[in-house]
């Protein structure tokens, strides 16, 4: 075989090798970086730790990454290379850009911003392997015979344009590219912007080559030199440089001259096979550096479930004491104000509450006397309540207060005020609450005096005293007795004690326990309002998984 038949036959074989691996690159990771695209857009970062506010900007750029370019690109691998023309305002690159057409496509001059509308530049020819995406629905579409095969050339607007939309069309821009073409001067090269733009094109893999303008010709050698030793210091060795004179005062293109090597550079990425490996080249930049973003993704995730379980355990850690306080403050009678000792006053006086006549073990009393007794009574019950629910609602608001101080005090865990109670919210919602607890509390009362009555579980003499209780103060006004009893009235104690005895124990224990539990049950609310706050501040279970058997299959494609 002739020596240029062996070329002819390397490079057709180094073409078929770039296609498979193009091939390859398109019909596996496409689906894989769909499901990425999937499981990184469910990602929530919810509770403000450290490090969240980071990784909520990484996970946007990393969507935007993938939407803009990686998944339009391995959905048209044959496609046109994309050649977005960036830099700063007042770099002259629509100059540079209009100067390579030979044409004035784009808007250039002195008024800033200058470049509002992107323009997308390709060649006729290529008509059909200009793909619709993100590019063409935001830019100004033309065709032109300048342009070389296989490539687009893109203008895109200032990226540090005063205006906003400007600024984030630029990036948005720049994160669909297939090559930067960055445009700097000799007096901004030093600027944060352009390396801030290259480290971001350097971070996701993307293919860059840098136009030096307007250098003057006596300071072209030193200006390029430290150029090139900025370039080293930040790992670009192998980013291309082009350096453009300054052309002094001018209005219109630059001369030939002066863009002929960038022209020269952008031919040979022409021709379907040559642009694919560049697309091919930039692809595989970006998705070797998917893995890292992912992972600090995934990290993300984790830590925002570290801290949620801290909360989680600090918050259970709170309740037993909290239960225990509001039990005890019912079991020591501290319900009982001085609302219902006025009125057990006012009773002995009104209705002789505490001078039923006895006859050994039974109260003796008419009909009549019991129902006044009863109506009397009434008023005692709807003091108790009161007083019951003002000391519920009080246990509540104290395991609020806790909370507040445990989550968003000093030495709270991080991410707490994310799940802090809400002082109006809760008030509101145990306000609401508390009284029907209160309530169901007094109707027990009621249907521990009808069985006791009816002598559901107890013996003949028992339901006599029940009965006989009953006519003095009538079935309703006994159970009041019970209520004023079980929250900590020691008059209403001794009444029942004289005319039940002993059989008043079991009743007003239970109303008690009855009542303990009901504060037990607000201080349980308290808790598992802020419990449900941290469920909806945390990252779905498997969300890190997710993203971690993404990072496997692209690790293992890639």
């Amino acid at each position: 075989m002739t020596p240029s038949l062996e070329t002819r036959a390397s490079r057709r074989a180094a073409r078929q090798a770039r296609a498979d691996v193009a091939e390859e690159i398109g019909l596996t990771v496409h689906d894989v970086a769909r499901d990425l695209r999937r499981d990184v857009a469910a990602v929530r970062l919810p509770l403000p730790i450290d490090g969240a506010a980071a990784a909520e900007g990484s996970r946007d750029r990393l969507l935007a990454q993938l939407d803009e370019h990686l998944l339009p690109r391995l959905a048209e691998l044959s496609a046109l290379a994309i050649v977005v023309v960036a830099g700063s305002t007042g770099a002259g690159k629509s100059t540079l850009y209009n100067s390579l057409l030979g044409e004035e496509v784009s808007e250039a001059g002195v008024l800033r911003p200058t470049t509002r509308e992107p323009v997308l530049v390709y060649h006729p020819a290529d008509a059909e392997l200009l793909a619709k995406g993100p590019v063409t629905e935001i830019a100004r579409v033309v065709e032109h015979e300048a342009v070389p095969r296989g490539t687009a050339l893109l203008d895109a607007p200032d990226l540090d344009s005063f205006v906003q939309e400007n600024r984030s069309t630029a990036q948005q821009l720049l994160e669909a590219a297939d090559l930067w073409l960055f445009v700097t001067t000799a007096s901004r090269y030093g600027d944060a912007l352009p390396w801030q733009a290259l480290a971001k094109a350097t971070e996701r893999g993307a293919s860059v080559a840098m136009v030096l303008n307007r250098v003057p010709k006596d300071t072209m050698t030193t200006v390029r030199g430290a150029l090139l030793q900025r370039l080293r210091e930040h790992g670009m060795t192998d980013v291309p440089l082009f350096v453009v004179p300054d052309a002094g005062p001018h209005e219109g293109l630059l001369d030939e001259a002066a863009v002929r090597p960038v022209r020269r550079w952008l031919t040979l990425l022409a021709g379907p096979d040559r642009s694919r490996a560049v697309i091919v080249r930039t692809l595989k930049g970006s998705l070797g550096a998917l893995p890292g973003w992912v992972g600090s993704l995934a990290d993300a995730v984790d830590a925002q479930h570290e801290a949620a379980e801290r909360l989680r355990a600090t918050v259970d850690a709170e309740q037993p004491a909290a239960e225990r306080l509001a039990r005890d403050a019912v079991a020591a009678g501290i319900v009982v104000g001085a609302a219902v000792e006025a009125r057990w006053r006012e009773l002995q006086g009104s209705v002789g509450v505490d001078r039923v006549k006895m006859r050994g073990d039974l109260a003796r009393s008419s009909r009549r006397a019991g129902r006044a007794r009863e109506r009397g009574l009434d008023a005692l019950r709807e003091d108790v309540c009161a007083a019951a629910t003002r000391t519920l609602v009080a246990s509540g608001a104290r395991v609020e207060e806790r909370l507040r101080a445990v989550l968003a005090g000093p030495g709270a865990p991080d991410g707490g005020e994310a799940v802090v109670p809400d002082g109006v919210e809760r008030t509101a919602a145990r306000e609401g609450a508390v009284p029907p607890l209160v309530r169901l509390w007094s109707a027990r009362a009621d249907t521990l005096v009808a069985d006791a009555v009816r002598g559901d579980g107890a013996a003949d003499v028992g339901r006599a005293r029940f009965e006989a209780a009953a006519k003095a103060f009538g079935q309703r006004g006994l159970a009041s007795l019970l209520l004023a009893a079980a929250a900590g009235s020691g008059d209403a104690a001794r009444v029942l004690e004289r005319v039940l005895g002993p059989l008043a124990d079991e009743p007003v224990t239970t109303l008690r326990d009855d009542l303990s539990d009901r504060a037990a049950s607000v201080v349980d609310r308290e808790m598992s309002a802020v419990r449900e706050a941290l469920a909806a501040n945390e990252p779905t279970e498997d969300s890190a998984a997710g993203l971690r058997v993404r990072l496997a299959e692209l690790r293992r494609l890639t």
